[in-house]
């Protein structure tokens, strides 16, 4: 139902911003790929507890930096039409796309336990 309710939401906020596409779909892709380096950063495996803080802050500078470079590039190639219309997409896809990579890495985590649980049961 959840995901439904994003794709209905998604497809209603593309309709809506059909004049600002550009806009919108930079919104989209740039929300995706800073969420998705700052997931790969901050959830990395490491054999050292003591580096758990310095991923997470590497994973905040890796979105951080992947904004920055993407409005940057869009902006010199004048490809956002309504900054408001970005703004609002990358916004709601940047919480889309952290629940998304949520839900993947609980779902990776959850069935090794379940398997685990259902053989000494």
């Amino acid at each position: 139902m959840k995901l439904l309710l994003i794709f209905l939401i998604s497809t209603i906020g593309g309709v809506a911003a059909a004049e600002h596409f550009h806009s919108f779909i930079l919104g989209l892709s740039i929300a995706t790929l800073a969420v998705g380096c700052c997931h790969w950063f901050a959830f990395r495996t490491t054999k050292y507890p003591q580096l758990a803080m310095l991923m997470l802050v590497l994973g905040l500078f890796a979105k951080i930096t992947v904004t920055i470079t993407g409005v940057i590039i869009s902006m010199n190639a004048e490809l956002i039409s309504s900054p408001f219309i970005f703004a609002v997409s990358y916004l709601f896809f940047s919480i889309i796309a952290t629940y998304l990579w949520f839900k993947i890495k609980d779902a990776k985590i959850s069935k090794p336990l379940l398997k685990k649980y259902l053989k000494t049961a």
